[in-house]
């Protein structure tokens, strides 16, 4: 079956972020968007037919989670990712986001420390501040090509000196783009299960791998692993629905899932809508091919824009992502600071994207751009980007 990827739909006034949240972020809606990490192509074509079957029943009573459901998101772990999980040890929490803060209230106490990795997905450190924990800061280390690493040295300091509950680990790694190799995530576990941290892991993009990479689920690396991980995923991402808010949890160690699922369940936290359950079901069941079809034009948008700022843009390092269809670009060679770097790409480019500064330590002077677009968007964003580099460059 054929997509069409090049297909341009105007999404202002359908009350998305993207777009329609554009004043309330950048104080202005006159901007290309390329922030937000959704994707601006129609969604995987079997979940849209899906909802539209059930939706012409026209009677939206109670639902309850069939059996097809569950096992759709099983027989996808372990087709796509090998990672085998049993029906108990899996359920569904409304959000990855709001999985994490759950999480954070069942297996911490206020004034807990959390540790996180800046550069990273800023509602991490949202979830624990909100909820009362303090955050430690685990950065990571850039090498000579502008790859994320872990400073695992550090990480065994820091756990032993701050006697933190639990660490909030992103795999694969937003905004790097990094794919965690399985020696890491060993020696990950190794190090937090000897001072009795939990990992919850945020794998949304781990179905997004990219030129050949694919990613490691925490959970499967080794026994300790297993033992002190909690799990987050969702089909969101993937085949771009996260308005439907739709995610799981596995968690493999009997007495921690017992008091998160209990915990989930008394708070009826754990309970899918049908829409939930048909979207989840339709993509994993349906929406394979889809996804290979996204994913090779991710790459392709992805060499584009390498290409395009390689010849043109220099000053800006591209670094490629091993999953996901966001870009971290450097452009400490662009300009000297912050008010420089958003005069470039607001003021004049007229372009959203992302800040560095807002996933944290690390993260200054980079910005994150999304590619989950039409080619025809992604040029003309870079055209836009090139003209006001070259202006900057005549009025110095």
């Amino acid at each position: 079956m054929d997509y069409n990827f090049d297909k341009v739909i105007d999404r202002h006034n359908t009350d998305c972020v993207k777009y329609d949240g554009m004043t309330m972020h950048f104080g202005r809606n006159d901007l290309l968007p390329l922030w937000v990490a959704d994707m601006d192509f129609e969604a995987c074509p079997a979940v849209y037919e899906a909802l539209n079957n059930r939706l012409n029943h026209k009677i939206y009573g109670y639902a309850i989670a069939p059996d097809s459901y569950w096992e759709s998101i099983l027989s996808w772990l372990q087709r796509r990712h090998n990672f085998s999980v049993k029906r108990e040890e899996l359920t569904f929490v409304p959000g990855v986001v709001r999985g994490l803060a759950m999480a954070v209230n069942t297996f911490s106490s206020p004034g807990d420390k959390i540790l996180i990795q800046p550069p990273v997905y800023h509602p991490f450190r949202h979830v624990i501040e909100s909820n009362g924990r303090k955050v430690v800061n685990n950065p990571l280390r850039v090498d000579c090509k502008g790859k994320m690493t872990m400073d695992l040295e550090l990480l065994e300091r820091q756990l032993t000196q701050e006697q933190c509950s639990m660490m909030i680990l992103c795999n694969p790694h937003n905004p790097g783009g990094v794919i965690w190799d399985k020696h890491t995530l060993m020696a990950v576990a190794e190090i937090c299960k000897q001072h009795g941290v939990v990992v919850c892991s945020d794998e949304i993009h781990g179905d997004l791998g990219l030129f050949g990479n694919r990613y490691n689920p925490f959970a499967t690396v080794s026994e300790a692993a297993r033992d002190i991980s909690v799990t987050f995923g969702a089909p969101s991402k993937t085949f771009n629905i996260p308005g439907i808010v739709s995610s799981w949890v596995v968690v493999k160690n009997p007495m921690m899932r017992r008091k998160f699922y209990t915990w989930l369940s008394a708070n009826e936290l754990n309970e899918p809508t049908f829409f939930q359950t048909v979207a989840t079901e339709a993509a994993y069941r349906h929406g394979e091919q889809w996804l290979e079809a996204v994913l090779a034009y991710i790459e392709a948008n992805i060499r584009f824009v390498e290409s395009f700022i390689g010849e043109t843009i220099p000053e800006i390092k591209v670094i490629r992502p091993e999953a996901s269809y966001l870009v971290w670009l450097d452009c400490s060679s662009l300009c000297a600071n912050r008010e420089q770097l958003d005069n470039i790409f607001v003021k004049h480019a007229h372009l959203a994207l992302n800040p560095g500064e807002m996933f944290g330590d690390g993260g200054e002077m980079h910005m994150r751009l999304n590619v989950g677009c039409p080619r025809t968007t992604l040029a003309k964003a870079l055209e836009l980007l090139a003209h006001a580099v070259k202006e900057m460059k005549e009025n110095k």
